[in-house]
């Protein structure tokens, strides 16, 4: 059993109140969990407007598996025009 760790960094240009930025991040643990059944959270930068730590967490049978899947949480970061990705960083536990 592996668990794969992917913690990245985000800025949200356009969130001007915490309620803004609630809303944009909903949607995109709604979506990661949906496509991926992955587990995703906010793990830093609560009172900040515009930014967010985030933490997504897998459980597979390989680290392949693992890292393949948290990759596609990337990209479908990257794919989200009110989202800036910063930087993130992948662990296999």
């Amino acid at each position: 059993m592996v668990v794969g760790l992917l913690t990245f960094d985000i800025h949200i240009p356009e969130s001007g109140s915490l309620k803004s930025k609630r809303f944009v991040l909903k949607s995109l643990k709604d979506r990661a969990h949906n496509r991926f059944n992955v587990s995703i959270a906010e793990v830093g930068d609560n009172d900040l407007w515009q930014r967010s730590a985030m933490a997504a967490a897998v459980v597979a049978n390989d680290s392949a598996h693992a890292h393949a899947v948290l990759e596609n949480v990337i990209s479908l970061v990257r794919g989200i025009h009110d989202v800036e990705l910063l930087d993130y960083r992948i662990e296999m536990l």
